[in-house]
């Protein structure tokens, strides 16, 4: 499959998204945001576009580094947005010194961090992980 899959049910249910290319980054954005747009009470227009930021990245960095393939998941409390991402790849994020000249990133990892309230890493039994990263609502 060349693309992603949205599963969507009633908020405050999950959502789910399940990508494996570049093209599949924008259609976690987009659910990102219906997510958001459809939460009640809506989070504050500022939170929710930090949120789609996060998950973009997550979904990029999935894409480029994780294995190609990845599981988001989208998740509402009454104080908190949660987006986690699960890849194929094991090894943990890290920091890079980002790419000013050339355009090759460096700036996601950077970004989630400063953006999240809390982060963290899940190892999978075998290979794989899944990053849960959290906002404030």
């Amino acid at each position: 499959m060349n693309g992603t899959k949205i599963i969507s049910a009633p908020h405050p249910v999950p959502t789910v998204v399940r990508g494996e290319s570049p093209e599949s980054i924008h259609r976690a954005r987009v659910a990102a945001r219906s997510f958001t747009d459809n939460l009640t009470p809506v989070p504050d227009p500022e939170r929710a576009d930090a949120f789609l930021l996060v998950v973009s990245e997550l979904a990029t960095n999935a894409v480029r580094h994780g294995g190609g393939r990845y599981t988001l998941q989208l998740f509402a409390g009454p104080d908190t947005l949660t987006a986690a991402v699960s890849d194929l790849s094991s090894a943990a994020p890290r920091e890079r010194t980002p790419d000013l000249n050339g355009g090759s990133g460096g700036f996601g990892w950077h970004m989630i961090r400063h953006l999240t309230s809390h982060l963290a890493i899940t190892l999978a039994p075998g290979t794989g992980k899944t990053i849960h990263a959290q906002l404030p609502r």
